[in-house]
């Protein structure tokens, strides 16, 4: 029979934060390709980059968002913007689990903490401060579902596993 060993857990705050940072940049990548795939296949080929060109408009301006705009320099700074937030959502969750340990009691809390911080984080992000800054490309250039998809299981979901296999739960840390 397979036998699988979780890493050592990770004590201190830099342990916490160091998986968080971990966790947050794994689901920020598989985050990111599950936009950018459902992109192309919803609104076609020519899509599939738009997502970055979206998160790069918060640093950029609307302009990025237009075809004529650089890709390189529009999705770049997507990129960039994207990997930034990602981490330090990761810390934040990371560091929720730490400061509430009945929270990451076991494997199964920290996966629901986490789906739950990534559907809140849609909800701020896309309901709450887009409308307040006036990044109107966000809510209305994007389809709900997918969004609520993307950052419920393809970011919060998938951050809560890579933390419990980094070993984040309360009974190790």
């Amino acid at each position: 029979m397979a036998h699988q060993t979780l890493a050592a857990p990770r004590t201190g705050a830099a342990g916490w934060i160091l998986s968080g940072l971990i966790a947050g940049i794994a689901a920020g990548i598989a985050f990111a390709m599950f936009e950018m795939v459902m992109a192309a296949l919803t609104d076609g080929g020519g899509a599939f980059f738009m997502p970055l060109r979206m998160i790069g408009a918060i640093g950029l301006g609307k302009g990025a968002l237009d075809a004529g705009a650089s890709l390189v320099t529009a999705a770049g700074a997507g990129l960039i913007i994207h990997m930034v937030l990602s981490m330090m959502y990761g810390v934040g969750v990371a560091a929720l689990l730490r400061i509430i340990p009945a929270l990451a009691r076991t494997g199964a809390s920290i996966l629901a903490v986490s789906s739950v911080a990534g559907a809140l984080l849609w909800v701020v992000n896309f309901h709450i401060l887009a409308p307040a800054l006036g990044w109107a490309w966000f809510p209305d250039g994007t389809n709900a579902l997918i969004q609520i998809v993307a950052h419920t299981v393809f970011f919060g979901t998938l951050l809560g596993l890579v933390l419990v296999r980094l070993g984040a739960t309360a009974a190790e840390a």
